[in-house]
């Protein structure tokens, strides 16, 4: 038996564990989650990578002396982004996986992100609870023998998967601009540029965990404005940029305007359901209009799900979703062990612009039209339940109500839904309308107001 002694481990949130550096996650935490997630999972073989963060190597290492003095074998994939662990995990079928990475936190934060069996997601609700506790109490029954680490090299496997989802004969010479914020995606980007037919200017390309030109979040108006113009001075055909550890992917049109991720969700299902007739395609809760019409039009059936990874990849595999994709730039594939990449939708929107002989902006130019949305408003409000409550008793007459993620409000031109945030202390607004910018507009004004006069702050990010 092994004590290490009861200690007070802050970082575990809902998906996963994230801190600041060194005082909420350091290598004693790290050695003890890693001993715990093996106590827990009864894990024999786990993956295990790491993000390009300063503090990750330390912290990686630290997990395998944890997982290994726990019994278990361990097969180091090395430095990757989150879908890389994603991907090994199930190509090698290994029992679990762990990501150490903290996706778009500054440089003084560091995480870990668990997966078990076929890269299901380890959440509050399916395990992590149990291993916070666990690291948390320092108890430990030894094993009968120490696990084993073995370096593995699955980037060939995974950049090859990567590539079956494109007919490289389709593609047209695209120049792309991408912003892979000094985190990972670059380094995925240079081993798939001699394979595409693309012709690249990058920014911020190089890994560098001090992160010199800023955070590595898409979501930032600097950020997005200095691809925009990028965009627009290179003459592209369009841009992408993602966070730390590329697991969501963000798009820029040829006039280098910002392309809210709702559309490109719909983008997406309408080709998936194309490729497979009476295909299921998941969608979240925030903004729904366009992609229902989407894949109903297209044949295939839309099917919502409470916003959240682990609640999609449960879904995608009740369903046997071929797709599924949230607005925040989120996207989840079958074929990726039912999980979220960041590296294939940009890919297919590639292979769609170069069948289509359209530019990325006439392809959804037509929906922005149809379905004008606010983009997502995050507040800080003193009472998030009792403003839920509020706003339903306000905008809610005669209205149909939905409560799959906080509150859906559906009139028969205009709807919003506004939830508590899953991994911050927020509420976060969306409205949008049928064809109809000028109410959008009102009603997106009109909810604020009354969100203001009961507390409500703005904290967009």
């Amino acid at each position: 038996m092994t004590s290490l002694g009861r200690t007070l481990i802050r970082g575990f949130k809902a998906y996963d564990l994230r801190g600041r550096i060194p005082d909420e996650l350091n290598t004693d935490v790290a050695y003890r989650v890693g001993r715990a997630y093996a106590t827990w999972l009864g894990a024999k073989r786990v993956v295990v990578g790491r993000d390009i963060r300063l503090s990750s190597a330390e912290l990686c290492a630290a997990l395998i002396r944890g997982l290994t003095d726990q019994g278990c074998h361990v097969e180091d994939i090395g430095l990757c982004g989150t879908e890389g662990v994603y991907f090994a995990t199930g190509h090698l079928q290994a029992d679990g996986g762990i990501m150490v990475t903290a996706s778009h936190n500054p440089p003084d934060y560091n995480g870990m992100k668990f997966v078990r069996e076929q890269s299901r997601p380890v959440s509050g609700d399916t395990g992590l609870v149990e291993i916070h506790a666990l690291a948390e109490a320092g108890e430990f029954t030894d094993p009968a023998a120490t696990g084993t680490v073995k370096p593995v090299n699955a980037m060939e496997d995974y950049l090859a998967h990567l590539m079956s989802y494109v007919d490289v004969a389709q593609l047209q010479p695209l120049h792309l601009v991408c912003h892979a914020g000094n985190g990972g995606a670059g380094l995925i980007v240079d081993r798939l540029e001699s394979r595409l037919p693309f012709r690249w200017t990058k920014l911020d390309h190089a890994p560098d965990g001090t992160f010199p030109n800023g955070v590595p979040n898409p979501m930032l108006v600097d950020n997005q404005g200095r691809v925009a113009a990028l965009v627009r001075s290179a003459g592209a055909d369009f841009g992408i940029a993602w966070d730390g550890d590329y697991d969501r992917c963000f798009f820029f049109d040829e006039h280098g305007t910002f392309l809210e991720g709702y559309y490109i969700v719909g983008l997406l299902a309408q080709s998936f359901i194309a490729q497979e007739p009476g295909a299921r395609v998941l969608y979240d809760p925030r903004l729904t209009w366009n992609t229902i019409d989407l894949a109903e039009r297209a044949g295939g059936v839309p099917v919502m799900c409470k916003s959240g990874h682990a609640f999609m990849k449960a879904k995608m595999r009740e369903q046997d979703a071929a797709y599924g994709g949230e607005m925040s730039a989120h996207h989840y594939f079958r074929r990726f062990f039912y999980c979220d990449s960041g590296m294939v939708p940009w890919l297919l929107v590639a292979q769609l612009v170069s069948q289509t002989g359209k530019t990325l902006g006439q392809l959804v130019a037509e929906r922005l039209v149809a379905f004008p949305a606010s983009g997502e408003i995050n507040l800080r409000v003193p009472d998030a339940k009792s403003v839920l409550a509020a706003v339903q008793a306000q905008f809610g007459v005669g209205a149909q109500l939905d409560f799959t993620d906080g509150v859906s409000i559906e009139h028969a031109q205009w709807r919003m839904n506004l939830r508590s945030s899953n991994t911050e202390p927020l509420l976060r607004l969306n409205v949008e309308s049928r064809a109809d910018v000028a109410l959008m507009q009102s009603k997106t004004a009109e909810v604020l107001a009354f969100l203001a006069a009961r507390g409500g702050v703005r904290a967009d990010h």
